[in-house]
């Protein structure tokens, strides 16, 4: 993998000097780090929030469900010698019965949050790429890297950060 990575960015950079001494250009590099744009767009926080309240709703549901499934538990170790054994059967499936519900509850609810998140933050990546797009050509960059994706062994001085344009092309203080 890490000499696939090696190749592959010696292929680019001799693309780029290729291509700049073709264009009689010279290659402009920058970088930004996505996630510190991410996180200081204003819609990144409202997204936050929306998420956050829908876990909290799915936290409480399955915390009622557990203790219900807690309380039948109880009632029957506590009443089980009681119990003749067509209650304990009963019973027993009762609690089976919840405990699966539980499951099933647990799995739709993630499966539902994941579309919420996705739902919610793919517009706000989209703006972003979008935003990093414009700027680089706007302002004449052959390359931008992107710092969070591990695949930067290395950034010259001469590397232009962009995330003070990118930030400023979306009204972002």
């Amino acid at each position: 993998m890490r000499n696939k990575m090696k190749w592959l960015l010696l292929a680019v950079f001799t693309m780029a000097a290729l291509g700049a001494s073709a264009q009689q250009r010279p290659v402009k590099l920058g970088h930004i780090e996505s996630s510190k744009l991410i996180a200081a767009m204003p819609e990144m926080a409202a997204a936050q929030k929306q998420l956050e309240t829908k876990q909290d709703d799915i936290q409480k549901e399955s915390q009622n469900l557990r203790t219900q499934w807690q309380n039948l538990v109880t009632d029957y170790q506590k009443n089980e010698a009681t119990y003749s054994d067509i209650i304990k059967t009963s019973k027993q499936q009762e609690i089976e019965e919840l405990g699966q519900r539980i499951q099933k509850f647990e799995e739709i609810a993630m499966n539902e949050f994941k579309k919420a998140q996705d739902e919610l933050l793919q517009p706000i990546m989209d703006k972003a790429h979008k935003a990093i797009q414009d700027v680089a050509k706007e302002n004449s960059f052959t390359y931008i890297f992107d710092m969070n994706s591990g695949a930067i062994l290395y950034a010259s001085e001469t590397s232009e950060d962009i995330l003070p344009l990118v930030k400023k092309k979306l009204g972002i203080q």
